[in-house]
């Protein structure tokens, strides 16, 4: 239950990255877009973010192998399913979304940026944006997983 919660926790912020918070950026001025970019950037990072973010692989994982051995093979097959499913989301997030992130954090203040619009490019939306799709997909399908896992649990307890 708890990898399931998480799990979906985590596909709702990448779903709002995906349906709302990108979009309406996506049509402000280069400094708007860059210090909110910086302000939402600083303030997901705090422990409850990150105890979800992480948790969901782990509580996943754990999930899975506590099936092993246990004549569960259907809740077993899903519960590894949404593990490997959302280590994509994460392995996404540290190799795209992270160095991103921290480049733009890096090039200072927007109200100091000699030229905010060259920072914009260089940020890279477009590929942050489809990058951020991709883990939505794949949050949202862990999440579906575990929730198939739940109903398979169920029907042979």
């Amino acid at each position: 239950m708890a990898a399931t919660l998480t799990t979906g926790l985590m596909a709702g912020v990448f779903g709002i990255y995906a349906l709302a918070i990108m979009p309406g950026l996506r049509s402000t001025d280069d400094r708007t877009f860059l210090g909110s970019f910086q302000a939402i950037d600083r303030a997901i990072v705090n422990p409850l973010f990150l105890a979800t973010f992480l948790g969901a692989l782990i509580l996943s994982t754990a999930a899975a192998l506590l099936q092993l051995g246990q004549g569960r093979g259907s809740v077993l097959v899903w519960t590894a399913a949404a593990a490997v499913l959302y280590l994509v989301a994460v392995a996404v997030t540290f190799s795209v979304h992270l160095p991103l992130n921290d480049a733009l954090k890096a090039a200072g203040s927007p109200a100091d940026m000699a030229d905010p619009a060259a920072v914009r490019a260089a940020f890279d939306e477009a590929r942050w944006v489809s990058w951020n799709i991709v883990r939505a997909v794949t949050s949202c399908a862990a999440f579906g997983c575990l929730a198939w896992a739940l109903v398979q649990y169920g029907r042979i307890r």
